[in-house]
């Protein structure tokens, strides 16, 4: 889907307003009242919130999509896809850090079934690429085999997701590539052969 200016500043908004006062505060009146238009203005752009949250959602879909997709055509060792995708996450969060507020909302969208059905959607893409780096990686001999791809993909995404949202509470104080380079260092001596 191709956005108008309008909307894509709607969309950076609405980041920057969950970032600031959560979830909660993201409102149609807050959005307009932030861009300086009329309520009905909006509603011009996006049919409801749920709206914009989808979009804000379909960009995250998009970016693992593409990131699984290079991870299949890269040819390079296990450990160093999975740093590559940890460094190509934290310089993501690093330029926007307020997309670490709706990426890992996910428990706040549980009341709304197609933000969760979209969450879920999302996790399950990140899982299966990492599930899929780490099976090549077993299969060449690169990854340990005596615990299955799932449960270290699982270890990977919670070891990212946790580094993360830790940098985040802390109001993004440190250096979070630093942190997560030696992390990923740690995280490739546990999995690799």
């Amino acid at each position: 889907m191709v956005l108008s200016d309008r909307q894509l500043e709607i969309i950076d908004l609405s980041i920057e307003i969950i970032a600031e006062q959560g979830i909660q505060g993201l409102t149609i009146k807050n959005i307009a009242k932030r861009i300086g238009i009329s309520e009905p203005a909006i509603y011009r752009h996006f049919d409801s919130k749920t709206q914009i949250l989808l979009t804000i959602l379909d960009n995250f879909m998009e970016m693992a999509s593409f990131m699984g997709e290079a991870m299949k055509m890269n040819n390079d060792t296990a450990g160093n896809k999975i740093e590559f995708m940890f460094s190509k996450i934290v310089d993501i969060f690093i330029e926007t850090p307020s997309y670490i507020s709706v990426i890992f909302s996910e428990e706040l969208f549980k009341n709304e079934h197609v933000l969760k059905e979209k969450i879920i959607s999302i996790l399950t893409l990140n899982e299966q690429t990492i599930e899929y780096i780490i099976k090549t990686g077993q299969e060449r001999g690169e990854v340990r085999t005596d615990i299955e791809c799932k449960n270290l993909a699982i270890i990977v995404m919670g070891t990212l997701r946790f580094r993360i949202k830790q940098w985040d509470l802390n109001n993004y104080k440190g250096d979070i590539k630093a942190s997560g380079e030696d992390l990923i260092n740690s995280l490739k001596s546990i999995i690799e052969k």
